[in-house]
């Protein structure tokens, strides 16, 4: 895969990393994240992974925008509480400010039923939801199906962030 000019110049801060260089940006360019909860967690989150050109975002999220939401969620607008459901609020400001991205939008809650097959085809699980249910319902799926995920959780101005690799160390649940 040859860059274009304008993924050149957008990139060139990344690519002129040791770390990273032109073989990394083709990684990222060609990775599949998919982060569940468009909130105060998934919207920057959201926005640094299109900005870095992750190539396929998935997000998943069954609230609309609300008035509430915009001092934290950063991805979303005034403009966007108007009946904007903040899965289509994430993706027309993702593809806005990096038109490379492939946003997959998921409208819906995540349940026991759905999980698996939503985290089947994405290389990473980024956890941005906010409640005990849901992340310990994630990690069990992402466990299960061997896939690393992202486990993030603040309250007021506390946060905690925990990495899971399979065989790298333990998970949410342990």
């Amino acid at each position: 895969m040859a860059f274009s000019n304008e993924q050149l110049e957008r990139y060139s801060r990344h690519i002129i990393l040791k770390e990273v260089g032109a073989k990394g940006q083709k990684k990222l360019l060609n990775a599949k994240v998919l982060i569940i909860g468009a909130g105060g967690l998934g919207a920057p989150c959201a926005m640094y992974l299109a900005a870095a050109g992750v190539g396929t975002i998935g997000i998943a999220d069954a609230d609309e925008v609300d008035l509430s939401n915009l001092q934290r969620q950063i991805i979303h607008s005034t403009d966007d509480r108007r009946e904007k459901t903040k899965v289509q609020s994430a993706k027309e400001t993702m593809n806005h400010l990096n038109p490379d991205v492939n946003v997959i939008t998921y409208r819906t809650f995540v349940t026991s039923e759905n999980i698996m097959d939503l985290i089947k085809d994405y290389d990473f699980i980024i956890d941005g939801t906010d409640n005990f249910p849901a992340k310990f319902l994630i990690n069990d799926a992402c466990v299960m199906a061997k896939k690393p995920f992202c486990h993030a959780g603040i309250i007021r101005f506390k946060g905690q962030l925990m990495t899971y690799v399979l065989g790298e160390g333990p998970c949410y649940r342990c």
